[in-house]
C-alpha cells in the first residue's frame, strides 16, 4: 500500500478517535448534568461566582443603572433632592453592612440597592453642582474675556473663551464660556484678553429623539454658548490679571500648540497632522479626507487619545525602564524594579494627560490605567474585572453622565472584553511537550503576536459593535482587517516613537523620533486607504431601540464578568438584542427642532424632504433612517412641490405635510394638510390634525412621528415635564 495511503488511514483513524473520545465527554457532561437538578446547578454555578469574587464587578452595573434611572427619569429638577439621595444611599449601606452579619443573601440585596441608590444620588449631585450658566436664545453682543484655549482648523480657529463682561441673555450663576470661530488673519494667543462682537447660539439640542445631544455635553463640559466672532476681535492688556488656573491653563494650552506644529512640520502633510494629534490631542489639523479613510477602516479610535494611547505609552514606560534597570544586575536584586516601573508609568500617564489636554475620555484612560499599575505596587494582578470594576467606579462617580456616552461604553465594554478573554485563555490546560529551539521559540513568538492582534481586535470589534451602531449608525465590515493592519505599527513604532519625542523634545533632538513616528503613520494611513477603499467598506445601519442596545448589553456582562456556566445565559438577551436591532421601528416623520424642514417617508419607503432643515440634520435623519444616499440626492425630493411660501408632500396613508415658510400660506394649508410645521406661530384657527409650531417645538425639540392603526403617535426630545438645566428655556 503506499505511503500516502497510510498516513491517510492513519489521521483519519486519530481524527475519528479524537471525535469519539468528544462525543464520550458530551454524553458523560450531559448525563452528569441530568443527574443532578438543575437548583443545584443553578447554587454551584453562584457558589463559584462568589468563590471566584464575581460579585464586586456588578456592583459597577448596579452603580451604573442608578446613574440611567437619575438620568432617565422626567423630573422637574434634581437640583431639590440630591442630599436626600445622598442620605437615602447612605442608609441603605448601613443597612446592608448590619444585614451581612445576619444573612449573606439579606446582605447582598441590600448592598445591591445600595449601589442604585449611590449611582442615583451621583448623577443628581453631579447636575446641582454643575450649575454653568448657559445662553437662554440666539443673540448677538459684545464679549470680553479671557482666551482659554484656541485649535487650529480649516475653517479658521476654534476658541473657548472665559467671559468676564457680556450683553447676552444668560441664566445661571457663575462665569460663562463661549465656544466660538474666529475666521480670517488674527494674531491670537492662550491667555490674551479679547473684546469681540459674537453671534452665538445656546448650545443646540438633538436633532431626533435618542440622538446625540450636544446641549447636555456642553452643560457638563461648562460651554454655556457656541457660534462664531464676527469682525476682527480687539486684544489688549487684561483690566484683572488672570487666576493662577486660567494662566496656567492658558500656557500649557499654548505648549500644546507648539508642539502641534512642531510635529506637524517635522513630519510633513496628513501623516504630521495625525502624528501630532496622537501627541498633543490637537486634531484640527487633520483633513476630512483623512478622517473618513480612518473610520472607513475602522481605526478612526486611533486618533482620540484614550485607553488604547494610555495603555501604549505607559506601557512603553513600564517595561522600557523595566528593561533598563534589569540590565544593571545590582539594580534588579536589590531594588523592586518592576514596582519603581509601575511608579514610572503611572507618573508618566498623568503627564501624558495632561500635556494632551486632559479630554474626558484621557482622564478616564488614565484612571484605569493608574489602578491597573497600582495593583502592581500592592502586589494585586494588575488586569482584573475587580479593577476595571473600580476604575468603572471612580471614573462614573466624577462623572456619572460619561456612562450615556460612546467613549466610556466602547473603552470600558472592549477592557471588559480582552479581560474575558485573557481569563479564558489562561484557563485552557496547555500539555507538556517539549521545548523548542531558538527558531521554534522566535515562531511561536511571531504566531503568538499575530494571533494575539487578530484575536484582541476580533474581541474588541465585537463588544464595541453595539454601541457604534447605536450612536453612529454605521457598521465597518474591514474594521478587523484595518486594525490587524495598523495596530502593530501604533504599538511597535508609533507611540514608542511618540514617547521617545516627548523627551527629547525639551533637548531640541526630537525631530528623528518624530520623523520615524511619521513613518509609521504614513503607513496607516495608506492601510486606511487601502480598506476604505474596497467595496462596502463602510455600511450605514438604521437606529435601533434602547430596548434592543440594553438586551446586548446584557449579554455582554454575562458573557464577561460571569466565569460559571451562568455565562450561557447570555445567549438569550444576545439573540433578543440582534433581532430587535435588525429590525427597528423607523418613523414617519422626523421634523427640525427649529421647524425649519421635516423629512416624511415617500411612497417607495424612503425619506423625502420638505423645507431647508440644515445638512448636519439632514445627514442625521438619513444615518438614522439607515439611507446612505448623499444630501445632494435627487430622490430626496421626489413628489414635492415648494414655492416661497411653503413646501409641500403627500405621506401615503395620512395625508399632505406642509412646511409653512411664510403665514401668508396657513389658510390654505392649514384647510388641506393634515400635518402642518412651521418655524412661525401658528394661528388658533388652524384646523390640520396635528400642527407642530414654534412655541410647541421649543417646548419639545426634535419630534418623530409615526402613525399606527389610527393612532398618532409622537416621540420628542424634551419629555413633558422634563426640565433639565441644559434644556433651553429654563
Amino acid at each position: 500500500m503506499p505511503a500516502g495511503r497510510i498516513e491517510a488511514g492513519i489521521a483519519a483513524a486519530v481524527a475519528a478517535r479524537l471525535a469519539a473520545t468528544a462525543a464520550a465527554r458530551a454524553r458523560a457532561a450531559l448525563a452528569r448534568f441530568r443527574a443532578r437538578p438543575l437548583r443545584q446547578h443553578l447554587a454551584d454555578a453562584v457558589l463559584l461566582e462568589v468563590e471566584r469574587r464575581r460579585l464586586f464587578p456588578w456592583g459597577a452595573v448596579l452603580f451604573g443603572i442608578g446613574i440611567l434611572w437619575f438620568f432617565r427619569a422626567a423630573a422637574p429638577s434634581a437640583a431639590s433632592f440630591p442630599a436626600a439621595a445622598v442620605a437615602l444611599a447612605a442608609v441603605i449601606a448601613l443597612a446592608a453592612t448590619i444585614a451581612r452579619r445576619v444573612s449573606m443573601i439579606a446582605g447582598v440585596a441590600l448592598a445591591a440597592a445600595a449601589f442604585v441608590a449611590a449611582g442615583f444620588a451621583a448623577g443628581a449631585l453631579r447636575q446641582a453642582t454643575v450649575d454653568a450658566p448657559a445662553l437662554v436664545a440666539p443673540a448677538s453682543g459684545t464679549v470680553e474675556g479671557f482666551v482659554e484655549s484656541l485649535d487650529t482648523r480649516p475653517n479658521g480657529l476654534r476658541i473657548v473663551l472665559r467671559v468676564v463682561a457680556h450683553d447676552l441673555p444668560t441664566r445661571g450663576e457663575g462665569t460663562l464660556r463661549v465656544r466660538a470661530t474666529l475666521r480670517g488673519d488674527a494674531s491670537v494667543a492662550p491667555g490674551d484678553w479679547m473684546v469681540a462682537r459674537v453671534r452665538l447660539l445656546p448650545p443646540p439640542q438633538a436633532v431626533r429623539p435618542g440622538g446625540y445631544d450636544f446641549a447636555k455635553e456642553a452643560y457638563f463640559r461648562g460651554i454655556g454658548a457656541v457660534g462664531s466672532i464676527v469682525g476682527r476681535p480687539r486684544i489688549g492688556p487684561p483690566p484683572v490679571p488672570p487666576d493662577l488656573g486660567l494662566a496656567t491653563a492658558a500656557r500649557l494650552d499654548a505648549q500644546r500648540n507648539a508642539a502641534t506644529l512642531r510635529i506637524a512640520e517635522a513630519v510633513g502633510g496628513q501623516p504630521g497632522a495625525v502624528a501630532a494629534a496622537l501627541v498633543t490631542g490637537k486634531r484640527g489639523l487633520i483633513a476630512e479626507e483623512t478622517n473618513e479613510a480612518l473610520r472607513a477602516a475602522g481605526v478612526y479610535h486611533i486618533v482620540s487619545i484614550s485607553g488604547l494611547h494610555m495603555v501604549l505609552a505607559t506601557g512603553t514606560v513600564f517595561f522600557g525602564l523595566r528593561a533598563l534597570l534589569a540590565a544593571f544586575p545590582v539594580l534588579a536584586l536589590r531594588w523592586p524594579i518592576k514596582k519603581i516601573a509601575a511608579a514610572a508609568a503611572i507618573l508618566g500617564g498623568a503627564a501624558y494627560c495632561v500635556f494632551s489636554g486632559s479630554a474626558v475620555a484621557t482622564e478616564r484612560a488614565l484612571i484605569m490605567t493608574t489602578i491597573m499599575f497600582g495593583a502592581i505596587l500592592v502586589d494585586r494582578p494588575a488586569l482584573s474585572m475587580r479593577n476595571l470594576a473600580l476604575a468603572a467606579l471612580i471614573v462614573l462617580a466624577r462623572e456619572p453622565e460619561a456612562l450615556v456616552g460612546p467613549s466610556f461604553q466602547m473603552s470600558f465594554s472592549a477592557v471588559a472584553g480582552l479581560i474575558a478573554g485573557a481569563e479564558w485563555q489562561a484557563s485552557r490546560a496547555r500539555p507538556p511537550g517539549p521545548q523548542p529551539g531558538r527558531i521554534g521559540r522566535a515562531l511561536g513568538w511571531a504566531r503568538g503576536v499575530v494571533v494575539g492582534i487578530v484575536g484582541t481586535t476580533i474581541i474588541a470589534t465585537l463588544a464595541t459593535g453595539p454601541f457604534a451602531a447605536f450612536h453612529f449608525q454605521l457598521a465597518n465590515p474591514y474594521g478587523v482587517l484595518g486594525n490587524v493592519l495598523a495596530l502593530p505599527l501604533v504599538t511597535f513604532l508609533v507611540m514608542p516613537a511618540a514617547v521617545l519625542g516627548m523627551l527629547l523634545l525639551p533637548s531640541g533632538l526630537d525631530a528623528p523620533a518624530w520623523m520615524t513616528m511619521g513613518a509609521g503613520v504614513a503607513q496607516v494611513i495608506a492601510f486606511s486607504e487601502a480598506v476604505a477603499a474596497l467595496p462596502g467598506s463602510q455600511i450605514v445601519v438604521a437606529a435601533f431601540g434602547v430596548g434592543a442596545l440594553a438586551c446586548l448589553v446584557a449579554g455582554l456582562l454575562i458573557l464577561t464578568l460571569c466565569v460559571s456556566a451562568l455565562r450561557l445565559l447570555a445567549a438569550l438577551p444576545i439573540l433578543v438584542g440582534v433581532v430587535l436591532a435588525a429590525s427597528p421601528v423607523l418613523p414617519d416623520l422626523y421634523v427640525d427642532r427649529d421647524g425649519r424642514g421635516a423629512g416624511l417617508r415617500g411612497a417607495d419607503g424612503r425619506l423625502v424632504v420638505l423645507g431647508d432643515p440644515g445638512d448636519f440634520v439632514l445627514e442625521q435623519w438619513l444615518k438614522a433612517d439607515g439611507d446612505a444616499r448623499a444630501l445632494d440626492d435627487p430622490g430626496l425630493a421626489a413628489g414635492v412641490a415648494c414655492d416661497a411660501l411653503a413646501c409641500v408632500a403627500p405621506l401615503p396613508g395620512v395625508g399632505a405635510v406642509s412646511v409653512v415658510r411664510d403665514a401668508r400660506a396657513f389658510p390654505e394649508d392649514c384647510a388641506r394638510a393634515a400635518i402642518v410645521v412651521t418655524r412661525l406661530r401658528p394661528p388658533p384657527w388652524c384646523a390640520a390634525p396635528l400642527v407642530l409650531g414654534r412655541e410647541r417645538l421649543e417646548a419639545m425639540g426634535a419630534t418623530t412621528v409615526r402613525f399606527v392603526e389610527g393612532e398618532t403617535l409622537l416621540e420628542t426630545v424634551r419629555r413633558v415635564p422634563e426640565n433639565r438645566p441644559w434644556l433651553r428655556g429654563e
